[in-house]
C-alpha cells in the first residue's frame, strides 16, 4: 500500500518511527515532511498528506503533531478525507470499520511509542464496514459537509 506521511516539529520523531514501521510492514512511503524538530506549522504538512489521499496518489495517510488534534482538524478540511485522531489500536480499527477513515492522526505527546505499530497495523488492516448503517452515516457526512 502507498501511504503519505507528514508531521510538524512536535510530531517529527514519531513520523520517523512511523516511516520505519511502514517500511518494515512492506508499504511504500511518501514522506511529505517536516524534516527536523525546528518549529513549523502543522497545517502545511497535514494538508499535503490529505491532498495526496484525496486525489488518489496514496491509499492512506498518517499525520502526526503533538496532540494529533491540529493535524486531524486540518486534514478533515480537504474534500474526501476522513481523518481520525486515534490513541489506541481499538480506536484505529473502529475509525476504519465504522467511519471509513483514510487518514490516521497521531499525537506524539499522547500515544506511547510502544503502541505505534499496533495502532498503525489496526488502521491499515481493518476493512471499512459494508453494514448499511455505517455506509449511510459516511454518506451523511459527505452530504452534510460537501466533503
Amino acid at each position: 500500500m502507498k501511504i503519505a506521511i507528514g508531521s510538524d516539529h512536535a510530531g517529527y520523531l514519531y513520523k520517523e518511527k512511523v516511516k520505519e514501521i511502514l517500511v518494515d510492514m512492506g508499504h511504500e512511503v511518501s514522506d511529505l515532511g517536516t524534516d527536523s524538530t525546528e518549529s513549523t506549522d502543522y497545517p502545511l504538512f497535514a494538508t499535503a498528506v490529505a491532498e495526496k489521499v484525496a486525489n488518489g496518489e496514496t491509499t492512506r495517510g498518517i499525520v502526526v503533531c503533538g496532540s494529533g488534534i491540529g493535524v486531524a482538524i486540518t486534514a478533515n478540511k480537504v474534500r474526501g478525507v476522513r481523518a481520525a485522531n486515534c490513541l489506541t489500536p481499538e480506536m484505529a480499527g473502529l475509525a476504519r470499520e465504522h467511519n471509513d477513515a483514510n487518514v490516521l492522526a497521531i499525537g506524539e505527546r499522547l500515544v506511547p511509542a510502544a503502541d505505534l505499530a499496533e495502532i498503525i497495523e489496526s488502521f491499515l488492516s481493518t476493512p471499512s464496514s459494508l453494514v448499511e448503517r455505517h455506509r449511510r452515516r459516511v454518506e451523511l457526512i459527505h452530504e452534510a459537509t460537501g466533503c
